[in-house]
């Protein structure tokens, strides 16, 4: 099943574990974990808004035609 991506939800995990990461009872383990996970939803963060900056870009040029 593919899920459409959701860029709130990810921002807010995002902002989740850089919270848990600064907290100094997180374990070590667990921040390695999240970096982990960060990078990926960072990639799809930036995927996302670089297709939505595309699709907006193509709309504009529609526009000027």
């Amino acid at each position: 099943m593919d899920e459409k991506f959701d860029y709130v939800k990810a921002m807010a995990r995002l902002e989740e574990m850089a919270a848990a990461a600064q907290d100094p009872a997180t374990p070590l383990e667990d921040v390695g974990a999240m970096v982990k996970e960060s990078k990926v939803l960072v990639k799809q963060c930036r995927s996302y808004l670089r297709t939505l900056k595309e699709t907006i870009d193509s709309q504009e040029d529609d526009l000027r035609k």
